[in-house]
């Protein structure tokens, strides 16, 4: 297997997986005109899980007046805060953790930069140390700790990691768990060429940082660029191509993540971004290149237009 969630050392048990962990932001550093890293700290981060990969969780930002005095403490806390008036709501977004360092209590996340038109994104661009904070993420002491993790690749030859800065957090913790042998390559469509980070990846796979030209459209640079790649590392047609269902990334949540560890040798795709631009890939590798659709994660993390994005 390429790589999987961390082993946990110590004894788990059936507490709840997700748990609400209260943090302050510790330190603030502007990565590139895109990115935005916070690490938040706090006591409570020693129980935070380490499983790593591209590890979701949520981000619930405080209220202007209010903070978080009305957030739900419980383990129902979702379907507490559904109840709640929408005054009362505190806004959740979903995000990739980059790192956690538990015997330092903290945690790393990139925030992708698109102006103030979002809450997190606006959050993130006015964050300063000391500001309250609430991520709901993986209890390290429970059986479920790894709920939320959706790269699940198998024993594989071949990885192919697509997505838009939205991903690129989840691809770079991803690149940076490969084993030394791993082989593929990973397409990261950024807003500007200064966007492209630094990280660790294996020296068989090829990361390439995909610049939009101004004003091109999300997806211009990565459905090109991942129709290349497909072709270059030979996806075997020797199935056929497939009927692949239509979803509608207006109405529906793009998302499909199968259970990749039965798969021997191959390639495994992990696809994750705007909706309608993963839609094309999926429909490309599945319907037309004829790769086996249990051996394509696709994540519509976002939906151009749709209040979702940060």
């Amino acid at each position: 297997m390429l790589t999987s969630p961390a082993v946990a050392t110590r004894a788990l048990d059936d507490r709840p997986a997700f748990r609400a962990f209260r943090a302050s932001v510790g330190a603030v550093r502007r990565l590139s005109p895109g990115f935005l890293r916070v690490t938040f700290t706090g006591e409570e981060l020693a129980g935070f899980g380490t499983a790593g990969l591209d590890q979701r969780v949520k981000v619930v930002l405080p209220l202007p007046e209010t903070g978080y005095d009305a957030f739900p403490a419980g383990e129902d806390w979702y379907g507490e805060w559904r109840l709640l008036p929408e005054r009362l709501r505190n806004p959740i977004r979903t995000y990739t953790i980059r790192a956690v360092r538990q015997e330092l209590r903290e945690v790393d996340i990139d925030f992708a930069l698109h102006g103030d038109g979002g809450p997190a994104s606006r959050w993130a661009r006015h964050a300063r140390v000391g500001d309250p904070m609430l991520l709901v993420g993986p209890d390290d002491l429970s059986t479920g700790r790894a709920l939320g993790i959706d790269w699940r690749p198998g024993d594989v030859d071949t990885v192919l990691l697509a997505g838009d800065e939205t991903a690129a957090p989840a691809i770079c913790a991803i690149l940076e768990s490969l084993p030394a042998e791993a082989r593929g390559c990973a397409l990261i469509e950024v807003p500007t060429p200064e966007d492209a980070l630094a990280v660790e990846a294996p020296a068989g796979v090829d990361v390439r940082w995909l610049p939009r030209a101004a004003g091109a459209a999300h997806g211009s640079r990565l459905v090109p660029s991942v129709r290349d790649a497909a072709a270059r590392i030979m996806i075997s047609r020797s199935g056929g191509a497939a009927v692949v269902a239509d979803v509608d990334v207006d109405r529906e949540l793009l998302w499909d993540v199968p259970e990749g560890r039965s798969l021997d040798g191959g390639i495994y795709a992990w696809l994750a971004g705007e909706a309608s631009a993963i839609k094309a890939l999926r429909r490309y590798l599945v319907g037309e290149a004829g790769l086996d659709r249990r051996r394509v994660a696709f994540m519509g993390y976002w939906r151009l237009g749709r209040a979702e994005l940060g």
